[in-house]
């Protein structure tokens, strides 16, 4: 099981996990690749995207984009019409806007309560979420 899962398994009432888009420059095809897992959220199979998108992330292109949404079995017509969609443009835009003033310098980044988790071991998580909700706990 993956690591955030783990996570929200052991403090399911006091962790949200919000995703924020973060393409690299260094991928030319990864902007594309954050649009069309937005548009598989309308089919509400966006981790599901995401996650075989990471998978192949050195061979994205618009046939690999296709592929995953036909094994997924996407109605093609909505997912299209969603991958041209000018929200989700603004959308990403945001998040990397949101990302650079995080002082984001590489992906994935993980923060909690804006600060940025250095030891992604699930000891590290614990460590510095129980310390927030310490915080939390005594500043009531």
């Amino acid at each position: 099981m993956p690591l955030l899962e783990q996570v929200l398994e052991i403090y399911p009432k006091d962790v949200k996990i919000v995703f924020k888009n973060y393409p690299l420059q260094s991928n030319a095809f990864s902007f594309k690749a954050a649009i069309a897992a937005l548009a598989a959220e309308g089919q509400g199979r966006f981790w599901e995207f995401h996650d075989l998108l990471f998978k192949d992330f050195n061979q994205l292109n618009d046939q690999k984009i296709k592929e995953i949404a036909g094994n997924l079995g996407f109605n093609e017509q909505e997912f299209e019409q969603k991958m041209s969609d000018p929200q989700i443009v603004r959308k990403i835009q945001q998040d990397i806007m949101d990302g650079i003033n995080a002082e984001v310098r590489s992906v994935p980044s993980v923060f909690v309560n804006g600060k940025l988790v250095r030891n992604r071991s699930m000891e590290g998580f614990v460590e510095i979420i129980d310390k927030e909700l310490n915080k939390a706990r005594k500043n009531r």
